[in-house]
């Protein structure tokens, strides 16, 4: 008789255990799907493509090797697939036939290719973005500039580094420059009748905006407007016939936390059309997970069915992801067809297909497909099941309860697998601020619960999911109500039994560090904190930041010299002197959203006020380094954070 195993807690190394989908396509007969997947092995991460047939459902290996091969696109006659592969080198565009063969380079870039590849429509060019073809600046000489956004998060130095559009035979030649506009141009899409490329420019030399702008260029190189200023990780495609263009955004350049809307638009940019005026939630918006892809860090793509009668795009309410169906013509409506409490990626439709990518609270990402109208849906991958299988996952309990101005407030509590109630608990707030948790998988969550702890994760004020009101209630008011409602859930999940309040802990990455940091300034009921790449100082973020002077302003209802109080008053240094909460400040080298000097500053005030602090910098990381950036950042993270919790929280001494 076979005994069953007895299943286990998330253990720390079970993070470099996970297999992550990067992305899906459908092929253009329907009954293929490419699809990228990426692991970890030691230090090095590689991805590899794969191909599954919907009819039989079985996967076939396409590339091989200690590589990272990704962004994986269809000819239109399915016979090939072009993608973005790091091989030796800087990466580059590879075609490779379906039925198997070597992979065939098509571009040699000298800063290699940023984005695409995207197939002309009758097969005979590929659109990529790149930066010029020259040397990009040498950090170890000095370096002159005149732009207003000089460096961004994730590119560093901007000055000949900037990504244009590119077009390349795909049978050989030179590649054709179409845009030289020292912009970042990116997310290329080709017209029906393959004459212009949509896309997606922002980070105008002379400007402090971040906001998206939709242009289009012919192939010779000639380029307009179509929408401008629609907002931040906006989305467009054409319709079929290639006559309207349809988007995602805010073409009134409102500040974040207003809702998005589908627009459309006639192909010369005339005739804007709002087709979810009457939606109360607004489309896109992100749900926050841990996943090492970008992707679930960004708007997922609005697509259009081949009538081009509706768009296809994900709607975020409350703590889910979902689906949605949007008629482009008619009286406004809209339909959700891909439900449920998960997060759901959409990544291609065809005449017959949605193809999209599922997580909950408690199981990472698998690719599924299902009918346009959300029936019939099926499973395609099984990436992580063995190891879901191994783990006795948590309980999980959903929260509703009044704010103090009586508004009712969302979160849920991760019981862990073991011990009793009241938990030790940690407050785990969610960054954006305009994002929000809900059901996605979290590998720091199931850390937590597999080390004893409950997880309390909220939905303040400020989050999306949940209409203007509620998400634009801080704006001008940082620290204020979305600070009560933490505070009035900890109390709540107290209440209740569940959490032990005298075995506190709170962490955060950048909205959610700052309001960590915030929270260790006006009360101690808490044991330890970990703040993770904060704002600390509106002013100084003011200037430091590659963001600053677009989201102060935003945020704080103008500039420092306009408002000044309102920067000091909302500025967690300023509270810094009262923090007697052990607190370990973490913070990416490379992080130039909210630059270390922000961690910095928080830090020192606490050593000179006798704060028992930390700081722990993680090597060659940008803003989300330790989600998307080096393992070695990531595992450090990981690390830290349990280590810390531990000594404060729960009495243990360091780590050794």
């Amino acid at each position: 008789m076979t005994r069953r195993r007895a299943k286990r807690t998330v253990d720390p190394a079970d993070l470099f255990r996970i297999k992550s989908l990067l992305e899906a396509k459908l092929s253009p007969d329907g009954k293929s799907v490419v699809y990228a997947v990426s692991r970890v092995e030691g230090d090095q991460e590689s991805a590899v493509l794969w191909l599954l047939s919907l009819e039989t459902g079985v996967s076939r290996q396409l590339t091989s090797g200690p590589i990272r091969d990704f962004s994986p696109a269809w000819s239109p006659d399915g016979q090939q697939i072009a993608f973005l592969s790091i091989r030796g080198g800087p990466p580059q565009v590879y075609l490779i036939p379906v039925d198997g063969g070597e992979p065939r380079a098509i571009t040699a870039m000298a800063q290699g290719v940023g984005g695409g590849p995207a197939w002309s429509p009758d097969g005979k060019f590929v659109a990529f973005t790149a930066g010029p073809p020259v040397a990009p600046p040498d950090p170890n000489q000095a370096y002159r500039t005149a732009r207003a956004i000089w460096r961004f998060d994730g590119f560093g130095y901007l000055d000949n580094t900037l990504q244009d559009i590119y077009v390349i035979p795909t049978q050989g030649g030179d590649p054709a420059q179409l845009t030289a506009d020292v912009h970042q141009n990116f997310l290329p899409t080709w017209s029906a009748d393959g004459q212009e490329l949509l896309f997606t420019s922002m980070l105008e030399p002379d400007s402090h905006s971040v906001l998206f702008t939709f242009r289009v260029v012919d192939l010779e190189g000639k380029v307009r407007d179509v929408a401008k200023n629609v907002g931040l990780g906006q989305t467009a495609t054409w319709t079929p016939d290639g006559e309207r263009i349809v988007f995602t955004g805010t073409p009134d350049a409102l500040p974040l936390g207003y809702k998005s809307e589908v627009w459309v638009i006639n192909r010369d940019g005339s005739g804007f059309e709002c087709r979810t005026a009457g939606l109360h939630l607004g489309v896109n918006g992100q749900l926050m997970g841990d996943f090492p892809v970008a992707w679930f860090f960004q708007d997922n793509p609005v697509k259009v069915d081949r009538d081009g009668t509706k768009a296809y795009l994900h709607v975020k309410d409350g703590g889910t992801k979902n689906i949605y169906q949007v008629a482009l013509g008619g009286p406004e409506s809209w339909t959700p067809v891909v439900t449920g409490e998960r997060a759901c990626a959409f990544m291609d439709l065809d005449d017959k297909h949605l193809l999209y990518a599922v997580s909950t609270m408690n199981s990472p990402c698998e690719l599924f497909i299902a009918d346009l109208d959300g029936r019939n849906e099926r499973q395609l991958t099984h990436l992580n099941d063995a190891l879901v299988a191994e783990w006795d996952s948590p309980e999980v309990e959903h929260l509703l309860f009044p704010g103090t101005d009586g508004q009712q407030v969302e979160g849920w509590i991760m019981k862990p697998p073991v011990g009793e109630a009241p938990y030790p608990t940690i407050l785990y707030i969610p960054g954006g601020p305009y994002a929000g948790f809900g059901h996605i998988f979290s590998f720091d969550f199931q850390m937590l619960a597999g080390a004893g702890y409950a997880v309390l994760f909220i939905n303040q004020r400020g989050c999306s999911g949940y209409g203007d009101k509620f998400s634009t209630r801080i704006l001008g008011d940082w620290g204020n109500l979305d600070h009560e409602d933490l505070m009035a859930g900890v109390d709540y999940a107290v209440k209740k039994g569940i959490a032990d309040p005298d075995r506190l802990g709170v962490c955060g990455l950048s909205g959610g560090g700052y309001l960590a940091c915030w929270i260790v300034g006006h009360t101690d009921r808490f044991k330890a904190a970990v703040p993770e790449n904060p704002v600390t100082d509106f002013l100084s973020f003011y200037g430091v930041s590659d963001v600053g002077p677009t989201l102060c302003s935003w945020a704080m209802g103008g500039p420092p010299h306009e408002v000044p109080d309102m920067y000091r008053r909302c500025s967690p240094v300023t509270y810094a002197y009262k923090c007697k909460t052990p607190t370990l400040l973490v913070t990416g080298a490379m992080d130039l959203r909210c630059p270390s000097s922000q961690a910095e500053e928080f830090y020192t005030i606490l050593k000179a006020n006798r704060c028992t602090t930390e700081m722990v910098r993680l090597p060659n990381s940008s803003h989300l380094g330790s989600i998307l950036g080096p393992v070695v950042a990531r595992r450090a993270q990981n690390e830290v954070l349990l280590d810390w919790m531990n000594r404060y929280v729960l009495g243990h001494g360091p780590a050794v």
